[in-house]
C-alpha cells in the first residue's frame, strides 16, 4: 500500500505538486493521467525516493521512499519515458542487471521479448527505439517486484507493439502488484487501467476504479444531445456525451472524454465522486 499525505514538491522556488495525497492499494493498474507539465514524471520519481518530497510524506508499507532501504529497492521498478542503448547484447544485460532483484526472472524476461517479437541476441545499441523500449519493458517485467512504475510506456511503439504490451502487463504481472503507468496514450491503455488517477499541480482531480466511474458517470454513444451533458464530442453517426448517471444505467467509459469531462468541470467532478 503506497500512502501520500499532503505532497509538495518544487523545483527552486517554482512549485511542481502541491498538497496531493492519495492512496495506491495492491493488485491493480493505474492509470496516472494529467496535462503536460502536471507533476505526473514528477510523481513517479517521488514514489521510488528519486526525489525528495519539499513537503508531506509517502510511506510505501510504512517505509519512506527517499530512505533508499536495500529492501524497499529491491521490491521496486522505475522505467523512465526515455532509455539508454547499451552496448550488450539483450539477454546478457538483463542477466547482469538482473541480480540486483531477487525476484528476476529470466525466463519472464525470454518470454516478454519473444511476446514483442524482439531478439535477446540483439544488441541494445543497435536496436531501433521501439526494439529498446521492449527490451527495457521486458526487464521491468522480468525484476518480479510488488511496485513497478512506468512513464509512458507505450511511447515509439507501433500499433502491434501496443497490443503485446497489453498481453505481456496482464501476462507477466503478479496479481498483488501496484503498477502505475503515467501515459498520454490514454486509447493504447484504455481497456488494462482500473483504478484511473487525473492528477492536477494543486489536486488529484480524480481516484477512482472504472466500475465507479461507470455509476456515477455515464457515457452516451448517440445523437440526441442531452440537457445536463457535461462534455459533448462528436464522433461518426453522433457524438458521445458525459452526465451525471442519475438512474444507475451502465455504459463503457471513454477515457479521453472522461479527462476531458474532469478538467471541464474539477470541483463538480470532485463532488460526484466525493467519499465524505
Amino acid at each position: 500500500m503506497i500512502k501520500v499525505n499532503n505532497l509538495s514538491f518544487s523545483y527552486g522556488n517554482v512549485p511542481c505538486l502541491e498538497n496531493i495525497s492519495l492512496e495506491l492499494e495492491p493488485g491493480k493498474i493505474y492509470g496516472l493521467l494529467g496535462e503536460n507539465g502536471v507533476g505526473k514524471t514528477t510523481l513517479l520519481t517521488l514514489l521510488c525516493g528519486l526525489k525528495k518530497p519539499s513537503k508531506g510524506e509517502i510511506l510505501t508499507d510504512g517505509v519512506e521512499p527517499i530512505r533508499r532501504l536495500p529492501s524497499f529497492l529491491q521490491d521496486q521498478y522505475y522505467l523512465p519515458d526515455e532509455v539508454a542503448p547499451v552496448n550488450m547484447a539483450a539477454e546478457a544485460w538483463a542477466k547482469d542487471c538482473g541480480t540486483f532483484w531477487p525476484n528476476y526472472s529470466h525466463e519472464t524476461f525470454l518470454k516478454a521479448m519473444a511476446t514483442f517479437e524482439n531478439n535477446p541476441a540483439q544488441k541494445m545499441n543497435a536496436m531501433s527505439a521501439g526494439q529498446l523500449k521492449k527490451t527495457y519493458i521486458s526487464f521491468a517485467l522480468a525484476c518480479g517486484t510488488r511496485y513497478l512504475f512506468l512513464d509512458e510506456p507505450t511511447n515509439g511503439l507501433d500499433i502491434p507493439s501496443k497490443a503485446q504490451f497489453r498481453k505481456v502487463i496482464m501476462s507477466l504481472t503478479a496479481d498483488d502488484s501496484t503498477i502505475v503507468i503515467s501515459t498520454h496514450q490514454v486509447k493504447d491503455l484504455e481497456n488494462i487501467i482500473d483504478p484511473i488517477v487525473i492528477l492536477d499541480c494543486r489536486d488529484v482531480l480524480l481516484n477512482a476504479s472504472v466500475e465507479e466511474i461507470s455509476s456515477k458517470l455515464f457515457f452516451d454513444y448517440g445523437n440526441t444531445a442531452h440537457p445536463d451533458a457535461l462534455y459533448s464530442e462528436p464522433v461518426p453517426g453522433g457524438f458521445i456525451q458525459v452526465y451525471p448517471n442519475t438512474k444507475g444505467e451502465e455504459s463503457k467509459v471513454n477515457v479521453e472524454a472522461l479527462f476531458n469531462t474532469v478538467h471541464a468541470h474539477k470541483e463538480l467532478v470532485k463532488g460526484i465522486f466525493s467519499h465524505e
